[in-house]
């Protein structure tokens, strides 16, 4: 025992020691190993140093695309420039229930003894008067509002008394309730629960009702009571959902209770493209711009919320499915053409996911989300014309929060540095002015929005006083019509009607002057009423802000140096009045 004990641990030792490679013989295997890659095999080809992967293998080094989109971020208003108080309608309606422009916002109210909206000037945040004046006039619950894109001071409304009337807001603000409406059409037999304006003509107003119709109107009539459209279209078997035109507005897009997505066309009410596909049930539809696709969002065979893409030709298979969540929610899509991002929506949630859209596989690239513990029961959102472009703001939001009984605004922000207007995320955008008439687009014609520029000083200031035709610049538009009328004055009213034109011109020019000075805003923001920067962000923001206010004076200067010469030359051409009058007096003056 002893000595096979003693000669045990030697044998082990041994074997040990033959077994265990050194650290040097790992280095000396692997100098093998990288001259063996480097080696030719012996049918003459260089051997590979790492496997070749074909296409259907996944890389490890995935490409990741670039976007000028992919840091945008969603930044809610202060307290103090939200809307508080609000009384948000209780109506379980799927409706968006707010309308927005660069002036009002208009909110679906609850209002006794029928239905009722509040329409709020765009500046006047902070909370709300409980006696604030209302737009009444329904004799039931509205289920819808939205704003002519070409007048900003008229809204059409839907209700459950089967009417829709249209209705002119003030430019003061009201000081009691709005019940006088400017038309009232009447033409379905159950209650209207939307109403579309068209994206291009002028007086064209389209309405679906719980009769399964969609029903086309003409208001560019007399008639303050409208007894029937111009067209109906019969075509649905059940509840219409959603509508949505495409950018020209010759195709009309539906979904309805059958789940069912049509194209149709909105002058002969012709069914084009009819999507059938039993995996997605579609709630709301909507054109994406130009890119000849429909995006819809609904529920699967599993009930998860669910958003397809369909390619407008081709309705009968969807390019591509996206389950979001399990939420019962409706999910509202809208999409900005100009920057081709696709913004989701979530009623009784938070949360706005945000999506680029391109034309290459995949389609649908998701960018991030913004996030929030406030679920919002319907939304609105601005123009494009209305966004603050000095802060780089390329979509807001209005968020109706009901347990808060607030509004609140969101921007979505492209971080950038540079205090110059950015023009690659500001494309030429949707202008304020119709581009055919009513009796043109009922003819058959089609044609594309007028287009327009966001850069200040070059953007429609003023829509109703406009030409059709698209405007250089507002010096242009404003200043050179102006002295055209009073210069044909002198011959035709005689020697007495220099002094009055004289007196009527310098109090209008030194009123404009005024207003020029009150409203020293940059796209809404009032640089010499805004508290002192507490952040290195505010002050800067705020030196961006004041350097739009300088480029702007600059503008107005330049205007106002226009309207001086123009000045001077009608006292000269009014003095040479006066001189020809005094050298031949008439008898009555001899008198």
């Amino acid at each position: 025992m002893i000595e096979g004990g003693a000669s045990d641990p030697p044998k082990k030792h041994l074997q040990g020691a033959a077994s265990v490679p050194t650290r040097s013989d790992f280095k000396r295997k692997k100098q093998k190993k990288i001259l063996s890659q480097q080696m030719w095999n012996g049918n003459g080809k260089l051997r590979p140093s790492s496997p070749v992967l074909k296409p259907n293998q996944m890389s490890w080094h995935p490409q990741y695309r670039s976007s000028k989109f992919r840091h945008v971020y969603g930044k809610p208003a202060s307290k103090e420039n939200c809307y508080d108080s609000v009384p948000i309608t209780h109506s379980v309606h799927d409706n968006h229930f707010c309308a927005v422009n660069p002036h009002f916002i208009a909110v679906v109210t609850e209002c006794a003894g029928g239905g009722a909206f509040l329409v709020i000037p765009l500046h006047q945040t902070g909370k709300l008067d409980p006696h604030y004046p209302k737009v009444c006039g329904h004799r039931g619950n509205v289920l819808d509002i939205k704003w002519n894109p070409f007048n900003d001071f008229e809204i059409a409304s839907c209700s459950e008394d089967a009417t829709i009337k249209i209705w002119n807001i003030p430019k003061q603000l009201l000081t009691r309730n709005l019940t006088t409406y400017r038309k009232e059409l009447i033409g379905h037999a159950r209650r209207v629960g939307l109403v579309e304006w068209h994206p291009t003509t002028a007086n064209i107003l389209f309405s679906a009702g719980y009769d399964y119709k969609v029903m086309v109107w003409n208001l560019d009539t007399k008639d303050s009571v409208i007894a029937g459209p111009v067209k109906t279209i019969n075509c649905h078997q059940d509840m219409i959902l959603s509508m949505s035109f495409n950018t020209n507005g010759s195709l009309l897009a539906t979904t309805c209770k059958d789940r069912k997505i049509r194209i149709v066309d909105p002058r002969l009410g012709i069914v084009l493209q009819e999507a059938s596909y039993k995996g997605h049930r579609a709630n709301k539809v909507l054109f994406l711009g130009n890119l000849k696709k429909l995006l819809s969002t609904g529920t699967s065979r599993w009930n998860n919320r669910q958003m397809a893409l369909w390619d407008q030709e081709n309705l009968s298979v969807p390019l591509t499915e996206e389950d979001l969540d399990g939420s019962s929610g409706v999910l509202f899509p809208f999409f900005d053409s100009d920057t081709s991002m696709l913004y989701i929506v979530g009623k009784g949630d938070g949360n706005i996911r945000y999506y680029e859209v391109s034309m290459e596989k995949p389609h649908l690239t998701y960018l991030t989300e913004y996030r929030s513990y406030n679920p919002q029961k319907g939304i609105g959102i601005m123009p494009k014309r209305g966004l603050d472009v000095s802060s780089c703001e390329i979509f807001r939001f209005y968020k109706l929060i009901t347990t808060k009984s607030l509004i609140e605004p969101v921007s979505m922000i492209v971080p950038r540095r540079s205090e110059s207007y950015q023009e690659d995320i500001y494309p030429p955008t949707a202008a304020a002015q119709p581009s055919l008439t009513a009796h043109e687009w009922l003819s058959g014609m089609n044609r594309g929005p007028i287009m327009m520029s966001l850069r200040p000083g070059s953007e429609l200031l003023d829509s109703q006083t406009l030409p059709p035709e698209r405007p250089l610049s507002n010096s242009m538009v404003q200043v050179s019509p102006q002295p055209l009328e009073p210069m044909k004055q002198p011959a035709e009213d005689g020697d007495q009607a220099p002094f009055s034109l004289l007196e009527e011109k310098v109090p209008k020019w030194t009123a404009e002057h005024h207003l020029g000075e009150k409203s020293c805003l940059t796209n809404g923001f009032d640089v010499f009423k805004c508290s002192p920067p507490k952040t290195e962000n505010e002050l800067l923001q705020m030196f961006y802000r004041q350097q739009e206010e300088i480029r702007r004076l600059r503008e107005l200067l330049i205007q106002r140096e226009v309207q001086t010469k123009q000045l001077e030359l009608e006292i000269k051409n009014l003095r040479m009045a006066l001189s020809s009058a005094l050298l031949h007096p008439c008898p009555q003056g001899h008198q």
